[in-house]
């Protein structure tokens, strides 16, 4: 799936961290904006929040929000950005994206689940669950991946699942047999895409994230 060829899609990649800062935080923009620079879409960066009002969102296809942590986002910013989303807007969450806003239940609810620790860095397998669904055709059925696990708690029922973690390959998970570790849904007018890869500087450069990330924005930008 590709994006409508005629319109340049403008990318808000918002990292602010109010809790633990992932050291591979620039490796990530930096892969946005390789990415642009291979596409046809813009990305702006920025860790200023005040840059949820309704004027500047608009001008914004996707808001990534890069291993986001804690509470970054004031009262008015918050309800911005809830009405950005229902009305239409797309989200693109990455790892530590669910380690943040645990006051605001709408967020928890939008974003599908909640950060509930994680063992060491280690190779796994991954496992894809829904390979005819756009957001995720392309992906191998399986393949291994060396990240920081997480595990989640308050995982929403109407999450779509995309990718789930194998338990039995590494040490450490705590959700079983059902473990997701990639999922999309609509919200109300809006799309919401998370996944929890993405915690290493070396994932920002892995030829299958990136896929795993491009294949998300064409189909959150998709009609």
């Amino acid at each position: 799936m590709e994006p409508d060829p005629e319109v340049i899609p403008n990318i808000l990649v918002f990292s602010k961290t109010a809790g633990f800062r992932h050291a591979s935080i620039p490796e990530g923009v930096k892969m946005f904006k390789e990415m642009a620079a291979d596409s046809s879409m813009t990305i702006v960066h920025s860790e200023d929040a005040a840059i949820f009002n309704h004027h500047s969102l608009s001008d914004f296809d996707i808001v990534v929000f890069l291993s986001t942590t804690g509470t970054i986002l004031n009262a008015d910013q918050k309800n911005t950005f809830q009405q950005y989303i229902e009305a239409g807007g797309k989200f693109l969450g990455i790892h530590s994206a669910t380690d943040t806003e645990y006051d605001w239940p709408w967020f928890g609810e939008m974003i599908g689940a909640r950060f509930n620790g994680h063992p060491h860095i280690q190779e796994a397998r991954l496992e894809t669950t829904n390979n005819q669904h756009p957001a995720i055709m392309g992906m191998p059925a399986e393949w291994n991946h060396t990240d920081e696990y997480y595990n989640f708690r308050d995982l929403q029922a109407d999450n779509t699942t995309l990718v789930l973690v194998d338990e039995s390959t590494y040490e450490g998970g705590t959700n079983g047999d059902f473990h997701p570790i990639s999922w999309c849904k609509p919200v109300k007018e809006g799309k919401m895409f998370y996944t929890a890869l993405g915690h290493t500087d070396e994932c920002f450069s892995d030829t299958l994230f990136r896929q795993h990330i491009k294949t998300a924005i064409a189909w959150l930008l998709s009609k």
